[in-house]
């Protein structure tokens, strides 16, 4: 069993050593039947469906940043240059379509959910803008980041206005429900503007929860499986960091003495380059990809709940997109 340490530098998943050896000797067959989900159905392309709604995302981002100095104007708008993945306001709007037509038969987003498809987005990439600063970060989607070009602290302003920007967008929808929903999951959102039936709210937040935990874990394997200039990041960050992610945990199985390691946050020289070499030998890679695709099946269950539509099956196919995305 892998012992963990005290304080917060090993990532939660859900009672992860106790219950991931079970997804392990189970995932065979739960890879089978969400390739079955997904190869019986119609092929939609989630982006090409979404693209419509998101048109000139970036620029309307750019417009609720409303700054008068210029370099602070340059910083926030940084990020916002059309090449992110968009991955979480395409979840947004997909989930709002898909809510729309199992309430009331409308494809339309509502101006409320294309909203929260921005704030989503923008609430992202402050964050963003923030893990760089804390990872002490040098290149984020291939470029520069905006603390190394001008430096921590104005990277944390340039996060900070961001957000402050993001919450008054989000004030003028003028939903306290929302507001509160914020705090939680981003994705709840479109369910409560949508639609007023809670079963349809738990089915948005439960799709939201397990794709999120997917993503999180799939990121957590290209940290040990991508080069840093194709991952557009530095790779083996966490590790760097101090943090035990899913490969580590799983690896500490085979090799118990990353257990020390994992103790002393891979403090010690020499630590980061073994912990990585005992990832690769073992089958931590593996199972951390198990369980992600464990939690993608989940997600597909949920969705799945919903009436049809090219928008649900849009969302089936953005699950299966996290399990093989590279970067």
């Amino acid at each position: 069993m892998c012992h963990f340490p005290q304080r917060s530098s090993v990532r939660s998943f859900p009672n992860l050593c106790s219950t991931s050896w079970r997804f392990y000797h189970t995932s065979t067959a739960h890879m089978c039947s969400c390739s079955k989900t997904v190869s019986d159905e119609k092929y939609q392309d989630p982006f090409q469906l979404g693209r419509k709604d998101l048109k000139n995302l970036y620029e309307d981002i750019k417009k609720e940043l409303l700054v008068s100095t210029a370099e602070l104007r340059e910083m926030c708008e940084y990020y916002f240059d059309g090449k992110g993945k968009a991955f979480r306001p395409m979840i947004v709007v997909l989930m709002a379509r898909a809510c729309n037509i199992h309430h009331s038969n409308s494809r339309e987003v509502q101006a409320s959910q294309r909203s929260v498809a921005i704030i989503a987005e923008m609430i992202h990439t402050a964050s963003l803008v923030h893990d760089d600063v804390i990872d002490d970060a040098n290149s984020r989607r291939g470029k520069m980041t905006v603390n190394q070009i001008w430096g921590e602290r104005k990277a944390v302003l340039a996060g900070d206005f961001i957000l402050s920007a993001a919450s008054l967008a989000l004030a003028r929808i003028g939903n306290t429900t929302i507001i509160s929903v914020l705090t939680q999951v981003i994705e709840d959102l479109v369910s409560i503007l949508g639609c007023p039936d809670p079963k349809v709210h738990e089915i948005a937040y439960q799709y939201g929860k397990n794709v999120g935990i997917a993503f999180q874990l799939i990121d957590d394997v290209l940290d040990f499986t991508s080069c840093a200039d194709h991952l557009g990041k530095p790779a083996a960050a966490d590790l760097k960091l101090g943090l035990a992610t899913g490969p580590v945990l799983f690896a500490c199985r085979q090799f118990p003495e990353m257990n020390a390691m994992i103790m002393r946050r891979f403090s010690k020289p020499g630590d980061v380059e073994r912990a990585r070499k005992y990832v690769l030998q073992s089958d931590g890679v593996q199972q951390t990809t198990y369980l992600a695709q464990r939690y993608c099946h989940e997600a597909m269950r949920e969705i799945s709940k919903l009436r049809p539509s090219p928008e649900r099956e849009a969302l089936i196919q953005l699950t299966e997109m996290v399990l093989v995305r590279d970067k």
